[in-house]
Protein backbone atom coordinates (compact mmCIF):
# COMPACT_ATOMS: atom_id res chain seq x y z
CA UNK A 1 0.00 0.00 0.00
CA UNK A 2 1.24 3.30 -1.13
CA UNK A 3 1.06 6.27 1.50
CA UNK A 4 -1.10 9.50 0.90
CA UNK A 5 1.19 11.97 1.26
CA UNK A 6 0.28 15.01 3.64
CA UNK A 7 -1.87 17.09 2.22
CA UNK A 8 -0.37 20.07 4.28
CA UNK A 9 3.42 19.03 2.72
CA UNK A 10 1.93 20.59 -0.40
CA UNK A 11 1.00 24.33 0.76
CA UNK A 12 3.54 26.81 -0.19
CA UNK A 13 6.45 27.62 2.54
CA UNK A 14 6.12 31.56 3.55
CA UNK A 15 9.84 33.14 2.69
CA UNK A 16 11.34 36.51 4.16
CA UNK A 17 10.30 39.20 1.55
CA UNK A 18 11.90 42.72 1.34
CA UNK A 19 9.40 45.11 0.84
CA UNK A 20 9.58 47.02 -2.67
CA UNK A 21 10.31 50.29 -2.37
CA UNK A 22 9.74 52.66 -5.72
CA UNK A 23 13.40 54.34 -7.09
CA UNK A 24 12.54 58.02 -6.03
CA UNK A 25 12.09 56.60 -2.29
CA UNK A 26 14.58 54.65 -2.31
CA UNK A 27 17.16 56.95 -3.43
CA UNK A 28 15.55 59.86 -0.76
CA UNK A 29 15.98 57.09 1.86
CA UNK A 30 19.71 56.49 0.82
CA UNK A 31 20.11 60.13 1.37
CA UNK A 32 18.95 60.28 4.33
CA UNK A 33 21.04 57.20 5.72
CA UNK A 34 24.20 58.91 3.86
CA UNK A 35 23.73 61.72 6.32
CA UNK A 36 22.86 60.21 9.57
CA UNK A 37 25.82 57.70 9.02
CA UNK A 38 28.44 60.17 7.49
CA UNK A 39 27.64 62.54 10.81
CA UNK A 40 27.42 59.94 13.47
CA UNK A 41 29.76 57.32 12.07
CA UNK A 42 28.30 53.77 11.89
CA UNK A 43 29.49 51.97 14.74
CA UNK A 44 26.43 52.73 17.37
CA UNK A 45 23.76 53.18 15.00
CA UNK A 46 21.63 50.12 14.38
CA UNK A 47 19.09 49.36 11.92
CA UNK A 48 16.44 49.46 14.55
CA UNK A 49 17.35 53.31 15.42
CA UNK A 50 17.92 54.17 11.67
CA UNK A 51 14.17 53.15 10.55
CA UNK A 52 12.84 55.03 13.41
CA UNK A 53 15.00 58.25 12.23
CA UNK A 54 14.36 57.86 8.70
CA UNK A 55 10.65 57.11 9.31
CA UNK A 56 10.52 53.78 7.59
CA UNK A 57 9.50 50.35 8.21
CA UNK A 58 12.46 48.08 8.81
CA UNK A 59 11.37 45.69 5.83
CA UNK A 60 11.36 49.06 3.88
CA UNK A 61 14.81 50.13 5.17
CA UNK A 62 16.08 46.39 4.26
CA UNK A 63 15.23 46.70 0.38
CA UNK A 64 18.06 49.25 0.35
CA UNK A 65 20.93 46.72 1.52
CA UNK A 66 20.12 43.33 3.00
CA UNK A 67 22.43 44.03 6.05
CA UNK A 68 23.31 46.48 8.17
CA UNK A 69 27.40 45.68 6.54
CA UNK A 70 25.76 46.08 3.10
CA UNK A 71 23.81 49.40 3.65
CA UNK A 72 27.66 50.85 5.57
CA UNK A 73 29.35 49.99 2.37
CA UNK A 74 27.11 50.82 -0.15
CA UNK A 75 26.78 54.41 1.42
CA UNK A 76 30.37 54.49 1.48
CA UNK A 77 31.02 53.81 -1.98
CA UNK A 78 28.11 56.40 -2.80
CA UNK A 79 29.87 58.84 -0.77
CA UNK A 80 33.82 59.15 -2.40
CA UNK A 81 31.48 58.47 -6.26
CA UNK A 82 29.81 61.28 -5.94
CA UNK A 83 32.69 63.55 -4.60
CA UNK A 84 34.93 62.38 -7.32
CA UNK A 85 32.33 63.42 -9.59
CA UNK A 86 31.53 66.70 -8.36
CA UNK A 87 35.78 67.63 -8.29
CA UNK A 88 36.01 65.87 -11.76
CA UNK A 89 33.38 68.39 -12.91
CA UNK A 90 35.03 71.52 -11.15
CA UNK A 91 38.31 70.27 -12.65
CA UNK A 92 37.07 70.00 -16.08
CA UNK A 93 35.84 73.46 -16.47
CA UNK A 94 38.93 75.07 -15.30
CA UNK A 95 41.48 75.63 -18.24
CA UNK A 96 44.51 76.48 -16.64
CA UNK A 97 46.52 73.17 -16.03
CA UNK A 98 48.46 75.03 -13.17
CA UNK A 99 45.35 75.94 -11.49
CA UNK A 100 44.16 72.79 -11.98
CA UNK A 101 45.66 70.57 -9.20
CA UNK A 102 44.43 73.86 -6.67
CA UNK A 103 40.33 73.05 -8.11
CA UNK A 104 41.50 69.15 -7.01
CA UNK A 105 42.37 69.70 -3.92
CA UNK A 106 40.04 72.44 -3.21
CA UNK A 107 37.02 69.67 -3.94
CA UNK A 108 38.59 67.26 -1.46
CA UNK A 109 38.49 69.70 1.01
CA UNK A 110 35.26 70.42 0.56
CA UNK A 111 34.08 66.85 -0.03
CA UNK A 112 35.56 65.91 3.53
CA UNK A 113 33.85 68.93 5.05
CA UNK A 114 31.11 65.73 4.64
CA UNK A 115 31.65 63.43 7.23
CA UNK A 116 32.49 63.73 10.21
CA UNK A 117 36.25 62.50 12.57
CA UNK A 118 33.56 59.53 13.74
CA UNK A 119 32.84 58.53 10.34
CA UNK A 120 36.23 58.53 9.53
CA UNK A 121 37.34 56.39 12.56
CA UNK A 122 34.42 53.82 11.82
CA UNK A 123 35.80 53.68 7.84
CA UNK A 124 39.16 52.62 8.37
CA UNK A 125 38.43 50.64 11.67
CA UNK A 126 36.18 48.33 9.31
CA UNK A 127 38.16 46.32 6.85
CA UNK A 128 35.20 46.01 4.06
CA UNK A 129 35.03 50.37 3.76
CA UNK A 130 38.89 50.74 4.77
CA UNK A 131 39.16 48.83 1.18
CA UNK A 132 37.01 51.01 0.06
CA UNK A 133 38.77 53.83 1.18
CA UNK A 134 41.91 52.84 0.57
CA UNK A 135 40.95 52.28 -3.68
CA UNK A 136 39.72 55.91 -3.31
CA UNK A 137 43.08 57.18 -2.05
CA UNK A 138 44.89 55.32 -4.33
CA UNK A 139 42.96 56.82 -7.39
CA UNK A 140 43.16 60.47 -5.95
CA UNK A 141 47.01 59.73 -6.32
CA UNK A 142 47.08 58.61 -9.53
CA UNK A 143 45.09 61.79 -10.57
CA UNK A 144 47.13 64.23 -8.95
CA UNK A 145 49.54 62.58 -10.89
CA UNK A 146 48.26 62.68 -14.00
CA UNK A 147 47.45 66.43 -13.54
CA UNK A 148 51.36 66.96 -12.38
CA UNK A 149 51.80 65.64 -15.93
CA UNK A 150 49.57 67.25 -18.01
CA UNK A 151 51.16 70.81 -16.48
CA UNK A 152 54.60 69.01 -17.93
CA UNK A 153 53.47 68.73 -21.05
CA UNK A 154 51.86 71.88 -21.42
CA UNK A 155 55.61 73.31 -19.96
CA UNK A 156 52.96 75.36 -17.10
CA UNK A 157 55.34 72.69 -14.40
CA UNK A 158 59.09 71.61 -14.51
CA UNK A 159 59.77 68.17 -14.72
CA UNK A 160 60.20 66.50 -11.71
CA UNK A 161 58.81 63.06 -9.70
CA UNK A 162 55.37 63.32 -10.31
CA UNK A 163 54.67 60.29 -8.88
CA UNK A 164 56.92 61.33 -5.34
CA UNK A 165 54.46 64.85 -5.69
CA UNK A 166 51.55 62.09 -5.58
CA UNK A 167 52.26 60.25 -2.69
CA UNK A 168 53.12 63.18 -0.73
CA UNK A 169 49.17 64.45 -1.71
CA UNK A 170 47.97 60.89 -0.85
CA UNK A 171 49.72 61.02 2.78
CA UNK A 172 48.67 64.35 3.43
CA UNK A 173 44.98 63.57 2.79
CA UNK A 174 44.97 60.49 4.73
CA UNK A 175 46.55 63.34 7.73
CA UNK A 176 44.23 65.47 7.50
CA UNK A 177 41.30 62.85 7.39
CA UNK A 178 42.38 61.90 10.33
CA UNK A 179 42.38 64.66 11.89
CA UNK A 180 46.79 64.86 12.92
CA UNK A 181 47.40 67.73 10.55
CA UNK A 182 44.31 69.78 11.39
CA UNK A 183 44.84 69.43 15.27
CA UNK A 184 48.69 69.91 14.88
CA UNK A 185 48.51 72.99 12.50
CA UNK A 186 45.23 74.57 14.00
CA UNK A 187 44.12 74.69 10.40
CA UNK A 188 40.46 73.67 8.90
CA UNK A 189 40.64 70.82 6.28
CA UNK A 190 39.95 73.79 3.73
CA UNK A 191 43.03 75.95 4.83
CA UNK A 192 44.90 72.68 4.88
CA UNK A 193 43.99 71.81 0.90
CA UNK A 194 44.37 75.17 0.08
CA UNK A 195 47.77 75.52 1.44
CA UNK A 196 48.95 72.23 0.39
CA UNK A 197 48.04 73.42 -2.97
CA UNK A 198 50.41 76.53 -2.95
CA UNK A 199 53.42 74.24 -1.79
CA UNK A 200 52.40 72.42 -4.77
CA UNK A 201 52.11 75.17 -7.45
CA UNK A 202 54.97 76.73 -5.58
CA UNK A 203 57.15 73.94 -6.05
CA UNK A 204 56.18 72.85 -9.49
CA UNK A 205 56.16 76.40 -11.20
CA UNK A 206 58.49 76.06 -14.19
CA UNK A 207 58.32 80.40 -14.09
CA UNK A 208 56.59 80.72 -16.97
CA UNK A 209 54.18 83.26 -16.78
CA UNK A 210 52.54 85.05 -13.85
CA UNK A 211 49.65 83.69 -11.42
CA UNK A 212 46.57 86.59 -11.42
CA UNK A 213 46.00 87.78 -7.62
CA UNK A 214 42.81 86.37 -5.96
CA UNK A 215 41.13 89.57 -5.58
CA UNK A 216 41.24 90.93 -9.07
CA UNK A 217 40.71 86.77 -10.62
CA UNK A 218 37.73 86.58 -12.75
CA UNK A 219 35.46 84.34 -10.27
CA UNK A 220 35.79 80.78 -11.89
CA UNK A 221 34.21 76.90 -11.43
CA UNK A 222 37.82 76.99 -8.35
CA UNK A 223 36.29 79.80 -6.94
CA UNK A 224 33.02 78.80 -6.42
CA UNK A 225 34.34 75.51 -5.13
CA UNK A 226 36.79 76.78 -2.82
CA UNK A 227 34.72 79.23 -1.19
CA UNK A 228 32.55 76.62 0.25
CA UNK A 229 31.57 76.98 4.05
CA UNK A 230 34.81 76.20 6.21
Amino acid sequence: MTAQPDSRDRRPRRTARRRVVDTRRRDELLRQAEAIILTEGFTAVTMDELAQRLGCSKATLYSLASTKEQLVQAVTRAFFRDATAEIERAVQAEPDPRQRIRVYLAGVGTAMRRHSHAFYDDMVGYEPTAQIYRTNSAAAARRVHELIEEGVQSGAFRALNGHFAAQVVAVTIDAVQSGVLLERTGLTAGDAFSELGDLLLDGLSSGQGTFEPPSTAVRSPRDQVSAAPR
